[in-house]
């Protein structure tokens, strides 16, 4: 058996015969040159999918999930638009609507109110327009908000009046409103002072003199008692130390 015998014959692959030997067209002529203007002879499937260079088609644009009840559905939204302006007179109105929320919660000086709608960007015409209105329903009301804060002052917290001031103009209250509102304080600063240190005397009586006379007229100065600090305190300490008269009965 000669060599020629022993080879296996060849089979032609990808379209086989006699198509597969057949010379390309010549660029630029025939019917394949108007199906591949380039001449490269590309893949039907291939120019099909836009893998020719510079042939690239866009990726497309993913869409936006929005999710609603009872179900999910996609929209697209253009690349180009913008997000739409708040309307001005809905941000007001839900400015406001907080503010009441709050008022609800609690008093709040006209001062505090206005900081409360400077935090939803109002501008200032609209946070006066709210303000003038609700002062206008009593919902704001620094003499009304002054006279509570001074008989919370005075009734709880057994403040002195400089205490109680300093308490209003950390609220923002104007000055003549909490002048007005103390002026209508009894002058008896110097009894509720005693009748505070005469609470606390019995408490220091385990130091010294000097140590217990200090702590005590520390406590009444922080309580905004001021120069009556120290001679309430003496005095209340003075009647803690004072023996008590026993009365026996044969």
């Amino acid at each position: 058996m000669g060599e020629e015998e022993r080879l296996a014959p060849v089979i032609p692959l990808f379209g086989g015969g006699a198509a597969a030997a057949e010379p390309a067209a010549p660029a630029g002529g025939g019917e394949a040159a108007a199906d591949d203007p380039t001449g490269e002879g590309w893949h039907t499937t291939w120019r099909d999918l836009g893998s020719r260079p510079g042939d690239r088609r866009p990726a497309p644009v993913k869409p936006l999930e929005v999710k609603k009840s009872g179900g999910v559905r996609f929209v697209e939204l253009p690349e180009d638009e913008e997000p739409a302006e708040p309307d001005a007179g809905a941000l007001r109105e839900q400015a406001e609507d907080r503010l009441i929320k709050a008022l609800r919660r609690r008093s709040l000086s006209i001062s505090e109110a206005r900081a409360k709608l400077r935090e939803s960007e109002l501008d200032a015409e609209a946070i006066d327009e709210i303000v003038d209105r609700l002062v206008r329903l009593g919902a704001l009301d620094d003499a009304a908000l002054a006279d509570q804060l001074v008989y919370a002052g005075v009734e709880r917290k057994n403040q002195g009046r400089r205490a109680i001031a300093q308490s209003l103009a950390a609220r923002g209250i104007d000055r003549a409103v909490i002048d007005q509102a103390l002026a209508e304080l009894p002058d008896d600063d110097f009894e509720r002072a005693l009748e505070y240190a005469r609470g606390k005397a019995p408490q220091l009586l385990r130091y010294d003199d000097d140590t217990a006379l200090r702590r005590l007229a520390g406590q009444l100065a922080r309580r905004g008692y001021g120069g009556l600090a120290m001679s309430a305190a003496r005095a209340a300490l003075d009647e803690a130390r004072r023996p008590r008269s026993s009365v026996r009965f044969d």
